[in-house]
Formats: structure tokens, sequence, C-alpha cells
């Protein structure tokens, strides 16, 4: 068998008795990523020989070479740690902060769709990704409802969450309950079920996430500070909402790995609510609440693994500590007069330039 049709094959196309017969876009598709996803496990790789390095010289027992599920939590912590709050600082300044709940809630409907299927039909696919097209398409859902009906932003996020959560609940049910074992993972988060499959997921995710803020960062913050006179000036706000919640979606299916459904909300929001207390512009207050995610996600990891805890409420509550912490310093430098800590969504908006975001969408 060739390897064009081998290809087909794996990837459940017809195949028909003449190999030459195999459409060549969908070869070039399957090729395309085959290629891609073997390049985030080769840097997947990079990786666990890096931390097996530091173990020789730092003696770190989370880091032993025999514990190579912990290489891969650390590796998506860190991705969380940029990802939740480079999103989440949009979100909280645009009074979003419970959307993460709404889209969280859907992606676990999306895991149910995927253990679902693989149960049903044997369909062999990762309820990850599953769970990415369902938060997507749910993250769209809500900004669809709130255009159309011109109902508040809350009103659509319920509708969604309770309709996900519905539905991962009865495919739950007419399984007989025997997903439920597979589901548990999921809605509280494992350190030990980061497959390299789930790793390398989170690593593809993590490019599309910065790669996107990285080049529509102006736009995003106009809209996110005045929409009104972002519409006014060209900018399209409609689609750049749109860009922003399917991001969201995004980062929680990315984060549910290691948080869990029911906290993965919470890395959207606790490090850009301690970031605002002591930061004085939106730059400063994105920077920071990278720090802050940063520090709660490797001591949470480390308190998991040496107390033996699941590692989503550790990381919550080491995130809600340093939130108190980042309050109280707020607090005595607005005291001493060292700056004025500025209210949740009042933070500066940095002055940009989105002139040359006004006609390229």
């Amino acid at each position: 068998m060739s390897g064009a049709v081998a290809g087909a094959v794996l990837a459940g196309w017809p195949v028909v008795a003449d190999p030459s017969m195999v459409l060549p876009l969908q070869v070039g598709v399957d090729a395309v990523g085959e290629f891609v996803f073997g390049l985030f496990l080769w840097v997947l790789e990079q990786w666990h020989w890096a931390l097996e390095w530091a173990y020789h010289f730092t003696g770190i027992e989370m880091l032993n070479p025999d514990y190579r599920y912990m290489h891969r939590a650390i590796l998506v912590g860190l991705c969380i740690g940029v990802m939740a709050p480079l999103i989440g600082t949009f979100l909280v300044h645009r009074q979003l902060a419970l959307i993460g709940d709404a889209l969280a809630h859907t992606a676990f409907a999306g895991v149910a769709v995927g253990l679902f299927l693989n149960a049903v039909i044997d369909l062999g696919v990762s309820p990850y990704l599953t769970a990415v097209v369902v938060a997507m398409i749910a993250a769209l859902l809500i900004e669809l409802i709130s255009e159309v009906t011109d109902a508040y932003n809350d009103v659509s996020m319920a509708i969604v969450l309770s309709t996900g959560f519905a539905l991962g609940t009865t495919l739950i049910s007419l399984n007989a309950g025997g997903l439920a074992v597979g589901v548990n993972q999921y809605l509280f988060g494992n350190l030990a079920t980061v497959s390299p499959t789930s790793a390398a997921i989170l690593l593809v995710l993590f490019v599309v996430i910065v790669g996107t803020v990285t080049l529509t960062r102006n736009q995003l913050l106009y809209v996110t500070f005045d929409e009104t006179a972002a519409a006014v000036s060209g900018i399209p706000v409609n689609w750049y909402n749109r860009i922003t919640v399917m991001l969201t979606a995004m980062v929680v299916v990315g984060a549910m790995q290691i948080m869990g459904v029911i906290l993965v909300a919470a890395m959207l929001v606790v490090p850009v609510a301690g970031a605002t207390q002591v930061s004085r512009s939106f730059s400063e207050s994105l920077v920071v609440s990278v720090v802050l995610a940063e520090l709660a996600v490797l001591l949470g990891i480390a308190v998991s693994f040496y107390a033996g805890v699941t590692a989503g409420g550790i990381i919550v509550l080491v995130a809600v500590g340093i939130y108190v912490c980042a309050v109280a310093l707020g607090k005595v430098q607005s005291a001493r007069g060292e700056q004025a800590t500025p209210h949740m969504g009042s933070i500066e908006a940095d002055s940009v330039d989105v002139s040359a975001g006004n006609g390229d969408d």
C-alpha cells in the first residue's frame, strides 16, 4: 500500500483501487496535519530532555525522568499561565469574566460528545478535539444570540451554559453512566492524564492564541475600551468580539486538562484581578497578570505533586492567595502615595494606533 493510500486509510477516507485517484487536496491536508503535529511532539521531546537535564543538576523530585507526565503537566501549566491572563485581561475589562464558566460547561459537553462517540461507534477521536469544536461553536452562539436578540451578554451566556451542561449530562445518562468514570478527570483535572497527544494539542492552541493576540492587539484593545469609537473608526467590532470569545474557548479547553471544567474559569479572572490592584496601564496589567498566573500554576503543581492533592483546586487557592496579597500591596502603595490604585475596569488604556487595522479585515 502506498504512503498516500495508507494516510488516507488512517484518516478514514474512502480508498479506491487506483492510488493515483486519491484526491491530492486530501493527501495534502493530511500531510500538513501530520507534519505540524509531529513538530509539536518533537518540541515536547526536547522539553522532556531539558527537564531531565534540570533534574540531574537540581535533584528536584518532580523533574525525575520517571515522571514524564509531570514534565507534560508543567509545560501545560506554563502555557496556561500565559494564555489565560492574556485573554482574561480583555474579558475582565469588558465585564465578561463569567464567559469562561459558560464555555467551560460547553467544553464539558464537547468532552461528553467525544467520549460518547468513542464508546458507541469507536471513532477514536480525542475528547479534547471535540471539546475545542463544541466550545468554539458555543462561543459563536453567545455572540450570535446577543447580536440577534439584543439580549445582554449574561443572558446569552446563561443560555449557552445551561444548554451545554444539559447536553453533556444527557449523553452520559444515555450511555447508562458508563462515561462517568472517564468524565471525572475532565471535571476536576488530573496531572497524570496529560498525555503526549493532549500536550501537543495544547501547544497548537498556545501558538494560535498568542499569535492571534499579537497580530490583533491594537484592535482588541480599542474594542475593549471604546467599542463605539472603534466601530466609528471602521473596525469590524462584531468580528473582533467573535475572535475574543473563540480564543477564550481555546484557553478553556487547554486549561481544562489540569484545572478541570469546574475551576478553569478562575485562571481567566483571578490573576487579572490581582494585577489590576498594582498596575497603572493595560500593558503593565497584562504583564503582571501573566507573572501572577505563572507563579500560581508552578506553586500549585508543586504542592499538588508533593501533597498528593488535586492540582486544579490548589492552583486556584494559590491564585486567590496571591490576589489577596496584591490587594494588600495596592492598599499599602496607595496609602504611601506611591500610586493611586485603579479600580477594576478603569485601568488607563494604552495609547495605540489602530489606523492600520481599519481596512485590513
